[in-house]
Parts: C-alpha cells; structure tokens; sequence
C-alpha cells in the first residue's frame, strides 16, 4: 500500500518548551552549532488505491481537520512516501 507522511509544525509565533529543551541539552551532551530545535509530529497513512492530486487534496483536509489544531499548528509538508522502506517501529520488531 502507498504510504503518505504529513509533517505537522508548531506556527513560528508559538513558543515551542518541547524544541526549547531539546535545545537546550544538545550543547550539554556535546552537539554544538545548532541554534534552535522546533519539535512536530509526523503521521504516516497508508492509503488504498493509487494517489492521486485528488486523494493529496483529501489527506491535506484530513490533516488540517484531525492531525493538526489549525489554531497552534500548521501542515507544513505532505509528501508519498516511495521508498517503500518500513517504519522504524516495523524495521526493529
């Protein structure tokens, strides 16, 4: 089955703790040079059929309806996934 990923973002005037924090530790555990971490979500779908501009233009409504809250977050990519390669949940059973 073809799988979408949707990749959910904080807006950029939304204070991010969860990306603050992170920030804040990889200096402390070494991994110097990164000047500020968002944390998002990512959603991978699998989708019946073949995707089409009509089924992207679906999942997009989907996400900005379920996946994200349109108040806090945007839907900054969707993308297919055409590797076919598993997820990593998948991958380390």
């Amino acid at each position: 089955m073809p799988r979408v990923v949707v990749h959910v973002m904080p807006k950029p005037e939304i204070l991010d703790p969860q990306g603050k924090a992170v920030a804040g530790a990889l200096p402390r555990l070494g991994f110097d040079g990164i000047s500020n971490v968002r944390q998002g979500k990512r959603f991978e779908l699998e989708v019946e059929g073949e995707v089409t501009d009509t089924v992207l233009a679906r999942l997009r409504e989907a996400a900005e309806t379920l996946l994200s809250n349109p108040v806090i977050e945007d839907v900054v990519e969707i993308e297919v996934d055409r590797t076919g390669a598993s997820s990593a949940s998948e991958a380390s059973a």
